[in-house]
């Protein structure tokens, strides 16, 4: 038997106020865009900006549905968004936060494993990784250098084509 590692390093920030000045005003955007999110049910509002290799910014929202299989979540809204506009260009970075009506609001939000799945499709797809800035309404950050690094051993191509 052989035992194997994984793990991955990631920067962890005190607030917002310690980015960047565009890493800054990303995440303020995915924070503002919160208020759009749809989400009635949960009352977990979500939001993502990103900024594309084109210079543009876009953002998206979840989408809850009563019918609760039916909802999409706001990284994948981001990147179906990404994908219909501006299909020649990809995610240099995605910033996700949230504000949660019903609790804490300062610990950094990850994607979920279907939001994974497809952000490492998107990675895949462009060949460039997509950089994540993960934070709350306030408190720490996260900044996670590429979106595969959440998602070890995951399905790819190479599955579908032995």
């Amino acid at each position: 038997m052989q035992q194997e590692q994984y793990h991955f390093n990631y920067e962890v920030y005190q607030s917002i106020e310690e980015l960047s000045f565009d890493d800054m005003d990303l995440l303020q955007q995915a924070k503002i865009i919160c208020e759009k999110a749809y989400a009635p049910y949960s009352h977990f509002l979500v939001g993502a900006a990103a900024i594309l290799s084109n210079g543009k910014i876009i953002t998206g929202t979840n989408q809850e549905n009563a019918s609760y299989p039916v909802g999409i979540c706001a990284e994948r809204t981001l990147l179906s968004t990404a994908g219909t506009v501006y299909p020649e260009s990809h995610i240099v970075t995605m910033a996700i936060s949230y504000r949660n009506a019903e609790g804490n609001n300062n610990i950094p939000v990850s994607p979920c494993g279907m939001c994974r799945q497809a952000l490492v499709e998107h990675e895949t797809r462009y060949q460039h990784p997509v950089r994540l800035i993960l934070g709350g309404m306030q408190g720490i950050v996260y900044i996670i250098p590429q979106s595969n690094f959440l998602l070890p051993l995951n399905f790819s191509i190479k599955n579908l084509k032995g």
